[in-house]
Protein backbone atom coordinates (compact mmCIF):
# COMPACT_ATOMS: atom_id res chain seq x y z
CA UNK A 1 0.00 0.00 0.00
CA UNK A 2 1.85 2.70 -0.72
CA UNK A 3 0.64 6.07 1.52
CA UNK A 4 1.08 9.51 0.60
CA UNK A 5 2.41 12.63 3.35
CA UNK A 6 -0.59 15.06 3.60
CA UNK A 7 1.89 18.09 4.19
CA UNK A 8 3.37 17.03 1.06
CA UNK A 9 0.36 16.43 -0.92
CA UNK A 10 -1.16 19.96 0.11
CA UNK A 11 2.38 21.75 -0.92
CA UNK A 12 1.86 20.16 -4.39
CA UNK A 13 -2.36 21.34 -4.50
CA UNK A 14 -1.26 24.47 -3.39
CA UNK A 15 1.67 24.97 -6.13
CA UNK A 16 -0.99 23.27 -9.37
CA UNK A 17 -1.16 25.06 -11.88
CA UNK A 18 -4.72 24.99 -12.88
CA UNK A 19 -6.24 25.82 -16.81
CA UNK A 20 -10.01 26.79 -17.03
CA UNK A 21 -11.43 26.99 -20.55
CA UNK A 22 -14.98 27.93 -21.03
CA UNK A 23 -16.22 30.43 -22.99
CA UNK A 24 -18.22 32.60 -20.42
CA UNK A 25 -15.96 35.34 -19.18
CA UNK A 26 -17.72 35.54 -15.85
CA UNK A 27 -16.89 31.67 -15.26
CA UNK A 28 -13.84 32.35 -16.11
CA UNK A 29 -13.53 35.28 -13.99
CA UNK A 30 -15.37 33.62 -10.95
CA UNK A 31 -13.44 30.65 -11.05
CA UNK A 32 -9.97 31.97 -11.43
CA UNK A 33 -10.66 34.22 -8.51
CA UNK A 34 -12.02 31.01 -6.46
CA UNK A 35 -9.16 29.11 -6.54
CA UNK A 36 -6.38 31.98 -6.57
CA UNK A 37 -8.07 32.67 -3.62
CA UNK A 38 -7.42 28.81 -2.18
CA UNK A 39 -3.75 29.04 -3.10
CA UNK A 40 -3.82 27.53 -6.51
CA UNK A 41 -2.45 28.97 -9.50
CA UNK A 42 -5.44 29.55 -12.25
CA UNK A 43 -5.87 31.09 -15.42
CA UNK A 44 -8.46 30.61 -18.10
CA UNK A 45 -8.56 30.70 -22.27
CA UNK A 46 -12.03 30.28 -23.90
CA UNK A 47 -11.57 27.87 -26.85
CA UNK A 48 -9.68 25.34 -27.85
CA UNK A 49 -7.13 26.80 -29.89
CA UNK A 50 -5.83 28.97 -26.84
CA UNK A 51 -5.83 25.70 -24.93
CA UNK A 52 -3.68 23.97 -27.47
CA UNK A 53 -1.73 26.58 -27.46
CA UNK A 54 -1.18 26.48 -23.35
CA UNK A 55 -1.02 23.09 -23.15
CA UNK A 56 2.23 23.53 -26.37
CA UNK A 57 3.53 26.27 -24.18
CA UNK A 58 3.65 24.40 -20.82
CA UNK A 59 1.17 21.95 -19.82
CA UNK A 60 -0.70 22.47 -16.28
CA UNK A 61 -1.51 20.27 -13.32
CA UNK A 62 -5.45 19.95 -14.58
CA UNK A 63 -7.38 21.32 -16.86
CA UNK A 64 -10.93 22.47 -16.03
CA UNK A 65 -12.80 22.11 -19.28
CA UNK A 66 -16.60 23.25 -20.43
CA UNK A 67 -17.49 20.64 -22.87
CA UNK A 68 -20.14 22.82 -24.42
CA UNK A 69 -18.03 25.94 -26.22
CA UNK A 70 -20.19 27.41 -28.22
CA UNK A 71 -20.74 26.07 -31.71
CA UNK A 72 -17.72 23.71 -30.68
CA UNK A 73 -17.58 20.11 -29.88
CA UNK A 74 -16.05 19.99 -26.18
CA UNK A 75 -15.79 16.06 -26.09
CA UNK A 76 -13.85 16.28 -29.30
CA UNK A 77 -11.68 18.98 -27.63
CA UNK A 78 -11.19 16.58 -24.32
CA UNK A 79 -10.18 13.74 -27.47
CA UNK A 80 -7.14 16.16 -28.69
CA UNK A 81 -6.40 16.98 -25.15
CA UNK A 82 -5.64 12.90 -24.74
CA UNK A 83 -3.94 12.55 -28.08
CA UNK A 84 -1.28 14.89 -26.82
CA UNK A 85 -1.28 14.80 -23.29
CA UNK A 86 -2.59 12.54 -19.94
CA UNK A 87 -3.14 15.99 -17.83
CA UNK A 88 -6.37 15.49 -15.64
CA UNK A 89 -9.51 16.92 -17.11
CA UNK A 90 -12.39 17.60 -15.25
CA UNK A 91 -15.60 18.30 -17.26
CA UNK A 92 -18.05 21.17 -16.41
CA UNK A 93 -21.50 20.80 -18.34
CA UNK A 94 -24.47 22.40 -18.20
CA UNK A 95 -27.19 20.61 -15.86
CA UNK A 96 -28.31 17.84 -17.51
CA UNK A 97 -29.70 14.25 -16.72
CA UNK A 98 -28.51 12.31 -19.80
CA UNK A 99 -26.09 9.42 -18.48
CA UNK A 100 -25.46 8.19 -22.11
CA UNK A 101 -23.07 11.92 -22.39
CA UNK A 102 -21.51 11.62 -18.93
CA UNK A 103 -20.41 7.67 -19.28
CA UNK A 104 -18.86 8.83 -22.86
CA UNK A 105 -16.85 11.96 -21.21
CA UNK A 106 -15.49 9.57 -18.94
CA UNK A 107 -14.43 6.76 -21.50
CA UNK A 108 -13.27 9.18 -23.64
CA UNK A 109 -10.43 10.29 -20.88
CA UNK A 110 -12.41 13.04 -18.39
CA UNK A 111 -11.02 12.16 -14.77
CA UNK A 112 -14.38 14.08 -13.08
CA UNK A 113 -17.36 15.19 -14.32
CA UNK A 114 -18.94 18.04 -12.12
CA UNK A 115 -22.78 20.18 -13.81
CA UNK A 116 -23.59 23.31 -13.39
CA UNK A 117 -24.45 25.10 -11.18
CA UNK A 118 -20.98 24.95 -9.56
CA UNK A 119 -20.66 24.09 -5.79
CA UNK A 120 -17.35 26.36 -5.75
CA UNK A 121 -16.51 24.58 -2.55
CA UNK A 122 -17.08 20.71 -3.98
CA UNK A 123 -15.41 21.78 -7.26
CA UNK A 124 -12.39 22.64 -5.05
CA UNK A 125 -12.47 19.08 -3.24
CA UNK A 126 -12.73 17.55 -6.57
CA UNK A 127 -9.54 19.33 -8.04
CA UNK A 128 -7.72 18.30 -4.69
CA UNK A 129 -9.11 14.57 -5.23
CA UNK A 130 -8.08 14.53 -8.34
CA UNK A 131 -4.34 15.97 -8.05
CA UNK A 132 -4.04 13.37 -4.84
CA UNK A 133 -5.08 10.43 -7.11
CA UNK A 134 -2.16 11.29 -9.34
CA UNK A 135 0.11 11.75 -6.63
CA UNK A 136 -0.59 8.67 -5.41
CA UNK A 137 -0.52 6.84 -8.77
CA UNK A 138 2.96 8.65 -9.72
CA UNK A 139 4.20 6.84 -6.27
CA UNK A 140 2.76 3.42 -6.91
CA UNK A 141 4.68 0.75 -7.52
CA UNK A 142 3.10 -0.51 -10.74
CA UNK A 143 4.45 2.49 -12.67
CA UNK A 144 8.27 0.82 -12.02
CA UNK A 145 6.31 -2.54 -14.21
CA UNK A 146 5.68 -0.37 -17.09
CA UNK A 147 7.07 -1.85 -20.08
CA UNK A 148 7.18 -1.75 -23.81
CA UNK A 149 5.04 -5.23 -25.17
CA UNK A 150 4.83 -6.29 -28.64
CA UNK A 151 2.66 -8.93 -29.86
CA UNK A 152 2.17 -9.60 -33.55
CA UNK A 153 3.82 -6.94 -34.91
CA UNK A 154 2.14 -4.37 -32.74
CA UNK A 155 4.01 -2.60 -29.61
CA UNK A 156 2.82 -1.14 -27.11
CA UNK A 157 4.96 1.58 -25.10
CA UNK A 158 3.39 2.11 -21.25
CA UNK A 159 5.79 4.65 -20.58
CA UNK A 160 5.24 6.87 -23.61
CA UNK A 161 1.77 5.74 -23.67
CA UNK A 162 2.08 4.97 -27.44
CA UNK A 163 0.04 2.25 -29.54
CA UNK A 164 1.95 1.56 -32.80
CA UNK A 165 0.77 -0.90 -35.78
CA UNK A 166 2.43 -3.27 -37.41
CA UNK A 167 2.63 -0.45 -40.46
CA UNK A 168 4.54 1.92 -38.36
CA UNK A 169 0.93 3.65 -37.43
CA UNK A 170 0.34 5.49 -34.04
CA UNK A 171 -3.28 4.53 -32.83
CA UNK A 172 -4.37 7.02 -30.27
CA UNK A 173 -5.81 5.59 -27.21
CA UNK A 174 -8.47 6.85 -24.59
CA UNK A 175 -7.91 6.59 -21.04
CA UNK A 176 -9.68 3.67 -20.21
CA UNK A 177 -8.58 2.32 -23.79
CA UNK A 178 -4.76 2.42 -22.65
CA UNK A 179 -5.64 0.91 -19.04
CA UNK A 180 -7.82 -1.89 -20.54
CA UNK A 181 -4.98 -3.25 -22.82
CA UNK A 182 -2.57 -2.55 -19.98
CA UNK A 183 -4.12 -5.10 -18.07
CA UNK A 184 -4.58 -7.73 -20.74
CA UNK A 185 -0.94 -7.62 -22.26
CA UNK A 186 -0.11 -8.04 -18.26
CA UNK A 187 -1.93 -11.24 -18.57
CA UNK A 188 -1.56 -12.75 -22.16
CA UNK A 189 -4.16 -16.05 -22.63
CA UNK A 190 -5.63 -16.20 -19.73
CA UNK A 191 -9.32 -15.27 -19.25
CA UNK A 192 -9.93 -12.10 -17.37
CA UNK A 193 -13.38 -11.44 -15.37
CA UNK A 194 -15.29 -8.43 -16.25
CA UNK A 195 -14.98 -7.74 -12.59
CA UNK A 196 -11.19 -7.88 -13.00
CA UNK A 197 -10.81 -5.40 -16.34
CA UNK A 198 -13.60 -3.16 -14.63
CA UNK A 199 -11.01 -3.09 -11.09
CA UNK A 200 -8.03 -2.91 -13.63
CA UNK A 201 -9.37 -0.03 -15.84
CA UNK A 202 -12.18 1.87 -13.04
CA UNK A 203 -11.15 5.57 -12.40
CA UNK A 204 -14.77 6.44 -11.55
CA UNK A 205 -17.10 4.56 -9.28
CA UNK A 206 -19.99 5.43 -10.94
CA UNK A 207 -18.82 3.58 -14.60
CA UNK A 208 -21.34 1.47 -14.91
CA UNK A 209 -19.97 -2.27 -15.42
CA UNK A 210 -21.57 -2.33 -19.00
CA UNK A 211 -18.78 -0.20 -20.10
CA UNK A 212 -16.10 -2.71 -19.91
CA UNK A 213 -18.31 -4.17 -23.18
CA UNK A 214 -18.14 -0.91 -24.60
CA UNK A 215 -14.24 -0.12 -24.04
CA UNK A 216 -14.07 -3.80 -25.75
CA UNK A 217 -15.58 -2.85 -28.61
CA UNK A 218 -13.87 0.04 -28.84
CA UNK A 219 -10.52 -1.37 -28.45
CA UNK A 220 -10.88 -4.17 -30.86
CA UNK A 221 -11.97 -1.64 -33.82
CA UNK A 222 -8.82 -0.31 -33.32
CA UNK A 223 -6.52 -3.70 -32.99
CA UNK A 224 -8.57 -5.92 -34.89
CA UNK A 225 -8.60 -6.04 -38.66
CA UNK A 226 -12.03 -7.43 -38.66
CA UNK A 227 -13.84 -6.52 -35.26
CA UNK A 228 -16.97 -9.04 -35.71
CA UNK A 229 -14.07 -11.93 -35.92
CA UNK A 230 -11.41 -10.92 -33.20
CA UNK A 231 -8.51 -12.32 -33.19
CA UNK A 232 -6.60 -10.93 -30.41
CA UNK A 233 -9.46 -9.93 -27.56
CA UNK A 234 -11.42 -12.96 -27.64
CA UNK A 235 -14.60 -13.40 -25.32
CA UNK A 236 -14.57 -16.36 -23.03
CA UNK A 237 -18.35 -17.37 -22.69
CA UNK A 238 -19.46 -16.64 -18.79
CA UNK A 239 -16.17 -15.19 -17.34
CA UNK A 240 -14.82 -12.11 -19.71
CA UNK A 241 -12.47 -11.81 -22.13
CA UNK A 242 -8.51 -13.41 -23.12
CA UNK A 243 -6.27 -11.40 -25.24
CA UNK A 244 -5.12 -14.84 -27.21
CA UNK A 245 -1.62 -13.83 -28.57
CA UNK A 246 2.08 -14.21 -27.28
CA UNK A 247 3.36 -11.17 -25.85
CA UNK A 248 7.10 -10.29 -25.63
CA UNK A 249 7.98 -7.86 -22.80
CA UNK A 250 11.00 -5.33 -23.38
Amino acid sequence: MTFVNIADFMTQAQAARVLIVDDDPAVRHMLVTYLTEHNIRASAVGGRKALMHALAVREPDLVILDPHLGDENGLGILQDVRARSVVPVILIAQDRNDETDRVSALELGADDYLTKPLGLRELLARIRATLRRRTMDRRSPAKQREAIFRFAGWSFDQRQRELTSPAGDAVSLTKSEFALLSALVQAPQRPLSREHLLQATRVHEDVLDRSIDVQIVRLRRKLERDPHAPRFIRTVRGVGYRFDVGVDVL
